[in-house]
């Protein structure tokens, strides 16, 4: 079974564009839980732009599904995940000023910095995801670092799926099967869709994890939460 995880930074970026709790962020994530999600997914940046540090304080405790939280490994980021637990944590290579995460690590290049990382969430009880492109030799280093999963940057498909599914698939495939073989779980994420989720699923149908924030939520301002959580869902049968 793939789960999706909802990625519900685009939630506190309403709530902060007034300066106030209106949406609330907890309450918004335990309706995604009983709308079906089966995990919820953060980002906390330096900046707190969108959710902030006392968010995931707040959502570790309450959360019944799977929490999953994304960041650069920076000395707080690790202090801030360490402290709550999560059932996940996923190191994604962004500057502090990145507007999103727009390419995966090069483990290889970082294998000292990452293996090093990885061992302090993993002592922790933490799973661990490296976001990755659907490079082999990359995901093939993420398995010698340590990592439990990889997640699969998933922009380069999302841009070609419209013209060319089957030339966009491709490498995630082959990354897919890679990963596979050494052992590691996989996630997908970043640019998936109600357009393009349904192929990637039934091409890779042993996926873990799905992580949609920003379409989701675009989806929803016309769907409504609720019927867009199961639309998403109904792709991944």
């Amino acid at each position: 079974m793939t789960r999706l995880s909802v990625n519900i930074n685009k939630i506190a970026t309403l709530r902060n564009a007034r300066g106030e709790d209106n949406p609330n962020v907890l309450a918004t994530a335990l309706d995604i839980e009983s709308f079906g999600a089966e995990g919820i997914t953060v980002h906390p940046r330096p900046d707190e732009r969108h959710i902030r540090r006392a968010d995931v304080r707040e959502l570790a405790p309450a959360i019944s599904t799977e929490f999953n939280i994304e960041g650069y490994p920076a000395p707080d980021f690790i202090s801030l995940v360490r402290s709550v637990k999560p059932a996940q944590v996923t190191l994604v290579p962004d500057a502090p000023d990145t507007i999103t995460s727009n390419s995966g690590w090069n483990v290889e290049a970082n294998r000292e910095f990452l293996t090093d990382i990885v061992k302090q969430f993993k002592d922790a009880g933490i799973r661990v995801s490296i976001f990755i492109d659907p490079d082999v030799s990359q995901i093939r280093a993420a398995a010698s670092v340590g990592a439990d999963r990889v997640e699969l940057y998933t922009k380069s498909y999302a841009d070609k799926y419209p013209q060319d599914p089957v030339s966009a698939i491709a490498p995630y495939i082959e990354a897919a099967r890679a990963a596979r073989d050494v052992g590691l779980g996989l996630n997908a994420g970043h640019d998936l869709s109600l357009r393009n989720l349904k192929y990637f699923h039934d091409n890779i149908p042993w996926l873990d994890e799905v992580s949609i924030g920003h379409a989701l939520i675009c989806d929803a301002i016309y769907l409504g939460l609720q019927p867009t959580i199961k639309a998403y869902l109904d792709c991944l049968k």
